[in-house]
């Protein structure tokens, strides 16, 4: 899941308040999962929105809408009509969503309602975590399942460092380390054989994945 959260009403405004047509367009993704970009959210924006307009001696027409998903083209069909009678577009969708509508609307400048954080899970109601670095080659089987990438606060791909004690980073004592945490994990695995296989350090020129095809043969 791709966790975001909003951006400061003021710092959107300060970006839209040259434009007397808005539509905000939500994404019921990831974005709505992590109560940033459903309708509630939309809505809230809006109210809030119009409000600073009101302030400002300003006036606005605003629409709205929640698709499925802003990173599929056929999830924005359904808005084009709308899309055409606003001046701008403020996404609650992470920065993939943003591109997604940019490049759909090219003709209407499309701005970020959102800050995007990075991809993770639920670790308890309201709570995301980050669990990956989103680098295009994995290397969870040899880890445990644990990934180093996102979990240890240097990333280090041979761990753990010198700093972690006890357990926990030497960056933060309320933070376990990664590497303690995938010892544990290959232990109970009975493959601690895996902590002595050398990795070396991510080229990261190679490592990002820009675009795939999924192979459906």
């Amino acid at each position: 899941m791709i966790i975001t959260k909003p951006k400061p009403v003021v710092e959107i405004f300060e970006f839209t308040e040259k434009f007397d047509k808005l539509m905000i367009v939500g994404c019921g993704g990831c974005a709505s999962v992590c109560s940033a970009g459903g309708e509630k959210e939309v809505e809230k924006l809006s109210r809030e929105l119009q409000k600073l307009y009101e302030e400002h001696n300003k006036t606005v027409v605003i629409t709205t809408s929640v698709v499925v998903r802003q990173c599929d083209h056929k999830y924005l069909e359904e808005i084009d009509a709308q899309v055409k009678k606003a001046d701008a577009i403020v996404s609650l969708g992470c920065g993939v969503g943003v591109q997604f509508l940019a490049e759909r609307y090219n003709d209407k400048l499309v701005l970020p309602g959102l800050n995007t954080l990075s991809a993770g899970g639920t670790v308890q109601p309201g709570v995301w975590e980050e669990r990956c670095g989103l680098c295009g080659k994995c290397m969870l089987h040899q880890t445990g399942g644990v990934c180093p990438v996102t979990r240890c606060a240097k990333s280090i791909q041979n761990g753990p460092c010198g700093g972690s004690q006890n357990g926990k980073c030497e960056i933060d004592p309320n933070i376990p380390c990664a590497w303690h945490l995938i010892y544990e994990r290959l232990l109970v695995a009975g493959r601690l054989d895996l902590m002595m296989k050398y990795r070396p350090p991510k080229d990261w020129s190679k490592d990002r994945v820009r675009s795939f095809q999924n192979n459906k043969e």
